[in-house]
Parts: C-alpha cells; structure tokens; sequence
C-alpha cells in the first residue's frame, strides 16, 4: 500500500508550476527521511501537468496500462506516473480518462470478483465515468459531463432565489421524477418553483441535482450501459446519491471505497518504482 498519501488540488487550481505544487506537498508531510518513491495518478500526467504520461488504448489490461507509465526522476527520487486510459485513435467516439484508471485496476486488484467475467463501474464526479471491464481489462467507457454542468449551473439564476431551510434531498427526489420527460425542458423548473412555490435554493440544488443524475442515467441505459448490477466508486455523499437514483431503475449498486482502491491501484505500480 502506497502511504504517506495526498490529494492534490485540479490542474485548473493551482497557481504555481505543478513542480512547485509537488515539493509543498513532500514539505508538508515532514518526513524523516527522504522518500524511496513517488506514484502519482490523474491531472499530473496530463499535458500542462507535471510530466505528460501516455494512454493505453482499450482494451486495456493492467499490464498493457503499467507499460504505458511515464517513469522520471524528480529531485533526485523516482517517480512514476500512471498513464491514463483512451478509446483506440480513429474510432467513431473519442474518449479519455485520467485517475479513474487507477481506480477501477485498484477494485480489481482488492476484489477477485471484478478479475472475471464483465462488470460495470460507475465512477461518477466532474466528468462521469461508465466503465466496462471484462475478465480483469477495461474494453470501454463512456464520460457523462455531469458534476460540472452542475458546478455550472450553480453559478447560474436557478439556485439563487428562495427562502433557506427547505430539504435538499425532496428536490433531488423532485428532480429524479421529472428526468425522464428531459432534462432542458425541466431545468428552469429550478427557478420557477422557487418563485412561485416558495421552494429554498437548497431545494432547487437538489431538483437539479437530481435532474442531471436522472438524465445521466436515462442516457446511459438508452446506450445500453445499464446492468443489473453496478459497482460505484466515488465520495461517499455522491455515490450514495447515485445509487437512490440507481434504485428507482431496479439496478443494485455496491458502494466501494474510492480512497481504499485508489491506494491499492497506485500500489500495483510500486514495483515498478522501487529503486
């Protein structure tokens, strides 16, 4: 297991050299010795982060997704940076995801059962990610922009106006029932019912909220991506709020730990960096 352990902030969010970024981090932690290693995982390896990494085109198994790892030295330490995972070049639908990877080839690693057979993760977050795995390799995913349409959109005039106090979870219920009829038609439903209903701004959170994750899921099951089962990855108030949602499709969802499968999938690395 890979520890001490950090997360970072977005390669959107920093305001210094993700170098700099790194070595606060090493500063903050006050080790007594220098580290033997480092693994990074997600924005890191992205280009404009601190060293661009490659993908591995799907289908991807963790051998395939460990060679494309970029190895470096970073102040004398080594350092690996997992690869992200891409949909092959020149295929009809482009799609990349970076950290996730690591996530689901963590689950596989902590959980024999996910080693066979074909399963579906959801790892839902700012970019939503539906994975296919099959006997141990990721042969396809697709990304749903749905956490930041709702960063977006709570930036917007739909969750401004109200009285606080009202529940938060009666307007995700709300907003669950109206996904199915679409979600643009229903969106300034947000505002309106704040308007005329006297619903808070917590509610109107909530319905679009729950509108968005609605919709998501309506999508995803009319691409045929919706089993009878899926396996959640994510923080624990979202993938709880994913799996009610799930409920209402007839989809049984078992929560994994996000931190957990991170940790176990950075470790599948660590005999790549030992020196």
């Amino acid at each position: 297991m890979i520890a001490p352990w950090r997360i970072g902030p977005g390669i959107g969010a920093i305001d210094r050299s993700a170098a700099e970024v790194l070595q606060g981090f090493l500063a903050d932690l006050e080790l007594a010795e220098r580290p033997h290693s480092i693994a990074l995982c997600g924005m890191a390896g992205a280009r404009g982060g601190l060293h661009e990494a490659g993908y591995a085109d799907c289908p991807a198994d963790r051998a395939a997704w460990q060679h494309r790892a970029a190895r470096i030295d970073f102040d004398g330490i080594p350092l690996t940076i997992a690869a992200g995972v891409a949909t092959p070049a020149g295929g009809n639908r482009a799609d990349v995801m970076r950290g996730e990877e690591t996530q689901v080839f963590g689950a596989i690693a902590s959980d024999p059962a996910l080693a066979a057979g074909r399963h579906t993760l959801l790892l839902p977050g700012t970019h939503s990610k539906w994975v296919t795995v099959e006997d141990g390799a990721i042969t396809g995913f697709t990304t749903f922009m749905t956490g930041e349409l709702f960063a977006l959109l709570g930036r917007s005039t739909l969750m401004s106006a109200g009285v606080a106090g009202e529940d938060e979870d009666a307007g995700f219920a709300a907003g669950l029932e109206h996904a199915p009829g679409g979600i643009l038609g229903d969106l300034f439903q947000a505002r309106a019912m704040q308007l005329r209903h006297g619903r808070s701004g917590a509610w109107a959170s909530g319905f679009v909220s729950g509108l968005l994750i609605g919709g998501e899921i309506g999508e995803a099951a009319a691409r045929g991506l919706l089993p009878a089962s899926v396996w959640l990855i994510g923080a624990s108030a979202l993938a709880k709020r994913y799996g009610l949602a799930l409920v209402t499709c007839g989809t049984k969802t078992q929560i994994l730990d996000a931190e957990k499968i991170t940790l176990a999938g950075l470790a599948l690395m660590k005999s790549e960096i030992q020196p």
